[in-house]
């Protein structure tokens, strides 16, 4: 898992093999990741680590995370587009 504090390795695995999940990751990245509480950054770090296919789904509005901080992240990113 990437850690939170390592940004270039947190932009490069924005990119993703789903381009349509890759144009919402990496602008989100630029443009919020640096203004977010410590707690939205790690739950970032931590998306990153699931499969793209539950990610697409979760900003899709398909399905929606267990955990209620990453759900606050999915909402942001979302938000944001």
């Amino acid at each position: 898992m990437v850690q939170v504090g390592d940004e270039g390795r947190l932009y490069w695995r924005s990119r993703r093999g789903l381009l349509e999940l890759e144009f919402m990751l990496v602008p989100f990245f630029r443009e919020h990741y640096p203004r977010l509480s410590p707690e939205l950054k790690r739950a970032y770090a931590e998306l990153l680590d699931c499969d793209d296919w539950l990610i697409f789904d979760w900003l899709q509005g398909r399905s929606e995370p267990e955990r209620h901080r990453m759900q606050q992240l999915v909402e942001r990113i979302v938000g944001s587009v």
